[in-house]
C-alpha cells in the first residue's frame, strides 16, 4: 500500500553492531520460486495422509487462515494505540512492522484462496472476532484480548507467535471431514503445514489440479503494485509453487526459517534480514536486542532496548459499546471508530474479491483509525480510573 501505509506502521531503523539488520525497509527485488513443503524437501516418497482431503474442506480451512490472519491485528492495534505519543520508539516501531506483516498474511491467504476457486469473505459479522476469544483455528489453549501494551500483553503475542512443534498425531481415518476448529493446532505454523499437505494432497488427487487457470480468476489476485508495506512481498498464486511459496512467507515471518530467529524475507527475496515476530516481541520482552550470532536458545544477548512499560494509556481491557452507554459523547466516537473499522473490511473484501485497488483507497481510513483510537484512549471512563478503548466491532 506504497509508502503512505509505511509511514502509518513501519519506521525505517537500524541496529548499529549487528550487520544483518541494518534496515527493516529495503528496495525489493524480483520474486524467486520457493520449493519447500515437497515431498523431496520432506525426504519422503510422498506425503503422509493429511486432514484436509477435498477442495471445499480445503477453501474452509483457507478462509480461516484469512479470519486468523486478521484477529491478530486488533490486539497488535490496541497496544500500538496504547503507547504514548513520543515514548517507546523501539516497541512501536516493532508492532508497527508486525501488523503491516500480519496484513500482509490476510491478503497472501485470500489469494490461495481465490486461486482454488474460492472466495474470501471478510466484510460480514461472523468474521470480527469476539474479544476476548480464541484464536481462529487453534487448539483454545491461550485467549487474547484487545489490551495496552504491557509485559502481559506482549507475552500473549509471543504465544500467538510460538514456533512450531510437529503437527499433532490424529487418525486420518477420524479426519475425512475434520475442520481446524476442532480440535484445534497448536500454532499458525502448524495450521499452515496441514494447510498445505492438503493442498498437496487434493491438487495431486483432483484431475488437471486445483489452481484455475483462467485470466478472470487471475484478476482477483492482489498483486504487489496494490501493496506494499513492510518486509516481504506480495505472491499472486497462479500454481501449486506460487501456494507454497506464500505459505513459507507467512509461516517464516511469524516463527523464523531453518531453526533459526530470522524470518523468510531474506531468503525468500533478499531483502535485509530481519527477525521473525516471535523473536521481535521476544526482544521487547527481554528489553535486549538479539545480536548477529544469537539462537532461539541463546535468547537475544545484544544491546538493552528502552521500554516504559508505565507510559501508556491506562485502557480498559476488552472493552465493548456497551460499556459507554451511560456516556453518550464517548459512545458517538466509540461506534465512529467501528465504522471506520468496518468500512475498511468492506474495502479489503472487495480488494479480494476482483477490486484489488480498494486496498490503496484505505490508506484514509488506516489514518482515521489510528486517531480516533488515540481519542478514546484520552476518554476517562466514568468512576474506574481507567481509559476507554476501540471496540474493534462489526458497525456498518
Amino acid at each position: 500500500m506504497s509508502e503512505l501505509l509505511n509511514k502509518i506502521y513501519t519506521e525505517s531503523t537500524t541496529q548499529p553492531g549487528n550487520p544483518k539488520r541494518q534496515k527493516l525497509i529495503k528496495a525489493l527485488p524480483a520474486v524467486p520460486v520457493a520449493r519447500l513443503f515437497t515431498a523431496e524437501a520432506a525426504g519422503r516418497e510422498q506425503f503422509p495422509q493429511p486432514l484436509i482431503r477435498t477442495l471445499e474442506d480445503l477453501k474452509r480451512n483457507l478462509q480461516t487462515a484469512v479470519a486468523l490472519e486478521h484477529s491478530t491485528i486488533p490486539p497488535y492495534l490496541c497496544a500500538l494505540y496504547s503507547i504514548k505519543e513520543g515514548t517507546n520508539t523501539v516497541a512501536s516501531t516493532i508492532i508497527r512492522s508486525v501488523v503491516v506483516e500480519e496484513m500482509l498474511h490476510m491478503i497472501l491467504a485470500a489469494n490461495i484462496l481465490n486461486a482454488i476457486g474460492g472466495k474470501p469473505v471478510i466484510n460480514q459479522k461472523e468474521f470480527v472476532p469476539t474479544y476476548p476469544g480464541y484464536l481462529p483455528g487453534s487448539d483454545k489453549s491461550f485467549i487474547v484480548g484487545l489490551e495496552k501494551f504491557s509485559k502481559e500483553s506482549i507475552d500473549v503475542f509471543l504465544k500467538i507467535e510460538k514456533p512450531s512443534p510437529p503437527l499433532p498425531k490424529i487418525d486420518p481415518e477420524q479426519a475425512v471431514d475434520l475442520l481446524f476448529e476442532d480440535p484445534g493446532f497448536q500454532t499458525i505454523g502448524q495450521f499452515y503445514q496441514a494447510i498445505m499437505l492438503g493442498i498437496e494432497y487434493v491438487n495431486a488427487n483432483t484431475p488437471g489440479g486445483i489452481f484455475i487457470n483462467d485470466p478472470e480468476i487471475h484478476k482477483r489476485q492482489v498483486t504487489q503494485e496494490h501493496y506494499y508495506g513492510s518486509g516481504g512481498m506480495i505472491v499472486p498464486v497462479y500454481s501449486i509453487e506460487n501456494a507454497r511459496e506464500a505459505i513459507e512467507e507467512i509461516v517464516g515471518q511469524g516463527e523464523g526459517i531453518d531453526d533459526t530467529i530470522e524470518d523468510s524475507d531474506a531468503k525468500l527475496f533478499d531483502q535485509t534480514t530481519e527477525y521473525a515476530h516471535y523473536f521481535r516481541f521476544n526482544e521487547l520482552l527481554m528489553e535486549r536486542m538479539y545480536a548477529e550470532d544469537d539462537t532461539p536458545k541463546s535468547g537475544p544477548t545484544g544491546e538493552p532496548i528502552v521500554v516504559d512499560w508505565i507510559a501508556v494509556h491506562n485502557m480498559k481491557a476488552n472493552p465493548k459499546v456497551a460499556d459507554y452507554k451511560d456516556q453518550p459523547d464517548l459512545l458517538a466516537k466509540a461506534k465512529e471508530f467501528n465504522q471506520a473499522y468496518t468500512q475498511l473490511l468492506d474495502q479489503i473484501h472487495k480488494a479480494c474479491n476482483g477490486e484489488p485497488e480498494q486496498l490503496m483507497k484505505g490508506i484514509a481510513l488506516m489514518y482515521k483509525l489510528k486517531y480516533l483510537a488515540t481519542e478514546l484512549m484520552n476518554i476517562p471512563l466514568a468512576d474506574s480510573g481507567m481509559m476507554a478503548g476501540p471496540t474493534f466491532e462489526f458497525e456498518p
